[in-house]
C-alpha cells in the first residue's frame, strides 16, 4: 500500500477540483491511500458519503493563498494544509506528497521541511515532455527559481540526469544547455558559465547548446534552464497545444464537409490528441528533496489532477529521491 499526502486547498479552486481527482485516484488504485490536508467542512461539502476506508481527512484551518509571499507563508503557516501534507512525507505517514498551492511557498516549505539533498543547493521543477521518436525530454527548472546562477544549472544537470536514468531505463542520456541558439558564441554569463562547468564534467554526456524548437525532436534527453524560461516555456507550449486541438476540433464543426471528413480521420486525431494534450502530463516532481513532492498546475481540472498523483504515485515506486541521492554520490 502507498500513501500519498494531497493539499485539498491548494489550487485556483481546492476541494472542488481536488476532491473529485482524489477519489478518482482511489477508484483506479486499490493499493493506494491517501491522506487529505483541509478544511473538514469545505472537503465533505463535495466528498459526500460515506468517506472511502482508504481516505483519511486532516483538518487545517490554515490554507496558503495562491498570491502569498512565499516567506509570510513560511513564517505564519505552520498549519496550513501546505505544510502539514509535508510533514506527513518527513515523518514517514506519507510516501510522497502532491498540491496545486503556491509554488513559491511549495518550494520554500519543501526545502524548510523536508530539506534538501547533500550538496543540492536548491530544488528544482522538471517534467518530461513527449518528442518525436516516442521517448521523452526531461526539462528543469520550470519554475522554482526564476534566478540561476552557472553552478546552480550545473546541478540541475546532474539531477536531470539522475532523474533520466532512474524513469527512462537506465539509459544514459544525452544533456544541453537551454539557448537562443545553438553556437558557442550565443547565450547570457550564466548560460555561458554553465555550459563551461557541464563540458569539464566527463561523468555527463554534455552536448552544448539546444534551442526551444528542438525540445521536441531527439537532439537532448535531458535539457536544462533557469525557472523563468523554463516557466515561460512550458507554459507557452500547453498553450499553443491547447490551441491547436481547439482549431482542430473547430474545422472538424465548420460544415457539413468537414463533419463528413472528421468522421474519417477522427480516430486518427484522438490518438494524436492524446500524446500531445497537456492534461496527461500534469504533475512535475521537485527534485532534489529527501521526499517526493508533486507540483500540480493551479489551474488544474479534476481530470488534470488525478494525473499528478498519479505521476506522484510513479515517483514513489521508483523511489525517485534516493535513486538521484545515489547517482549524485
Amino acid at each position: 500500500m502507498v500513501t500519498l499526502a494531497v493539499d485539498a486547498m491548494g489550487g485556483d479552486l481546492g476541494p472542488p477540483i481536488t476532491v473529485p481527482a482524489v477519489l478518482r485516484a482511489l477508484n483506479e488504485q486499490q493499493d493506494l491511500r491517501v491522506l487529505l490536508f483541509g478544511n473538514k467542512q469545505d472537503i465533505l461539502h463535495y466528498l459526500g458519503s460515506p468517506v472511502p476506508e482508504r481516505l483519511q481527512l486532516i483538518h487545517t484551518e490554515q490554507t496558503v493563498g495562491m498570491g502569498e509571499s512565499p516567506s509570510l507563508a513560511l513564517r505564519t503557516k505552520k498549519q496550513s494544509s501546505m505544510a502539514l501534507m509535508l510533514a506527513a512525507v518527513r515523518d514517514g505517514e506519507a510516501d510522497g506528497c502532491v498540491s496545486a498551492g503556491n509554488t513559491g511557498a511549495l518550494m520554500a516549505m519543501s526545502r524548510h521541511i523536508l530539506k534538501t539533498t547533500e550538496s543540492i543547493d536548491r530544488p528544482a521543477i522538471i517534467s518530461a515532455l513527449p518528442r518525436a521518436d516516442g521517448r521523452h525530454t526531461f526539462v528543469l527548472d520550470l519554475g522554482a527559481n526564476v534566478g540561476c546562477d552557472s553552478e546552480q544549472l550545473y546541478q540541475f544537470a546532474v539531477m536531470g540526469r539522475a532523474v533520466a536514468r532512474v524513469l527512462d531505463g537506465g539509459r544514459e542520456p544525452r544533456v544541453a544547455l537551454l539557448n537562443i541558439g545553438s553556437e558557442d558564441i550565443k547565450g547570457n554569463d550564466q548560460v555561458k558559465a554553465a555550459s563551461e562547468l557541464l563540458s569539464e564534467d566527463d561523468s555527463l554526456h554534455y552536448i552544448g547548446y539546444v534551442e526551444g524548437s528542438d525540445l521536441f525532436q531527439a537532439r537532448a534527453d535531458v535539457v536544462v534552464c533557469d525557472g523563468f524560461v523554463g516557466n515561460v516555456a512550458l507554459k507557452t507550449i500547453e498553450g499553443l497545444a491547447r490551441y491547436v486541438m481547439s482549431e482542430v476540433r473547430r474545422e472538424f464543426r465548420s460544415n457539413w464537409w468537414s463533419k463528413l471528413l472528421g468522421q474519417l480521420v477522427i480516430p486518427l486525431w484522438r490518438r494524436v490528441e492524446n500524446r500531445i494534450n497537456p492534461s496527461g502530463y500534469n504533475g512535475a516532481a521537485f527534485v532534489g528533496l529527501r521526499g517526493v513532492v508533486v507540483k500540480s498546475h493551479g489551474n488544474a481540472d479534476a481530470f488534470e489532477f488525478s494525473q499528478a498523483i498519479f505521476s506522484a504515485r510513479r515517483y514513489v515506486d521508483r523511489e525517485l529521491p534516493k535513486e538521484i541521492e545515489k547517482q549524485l554520490n
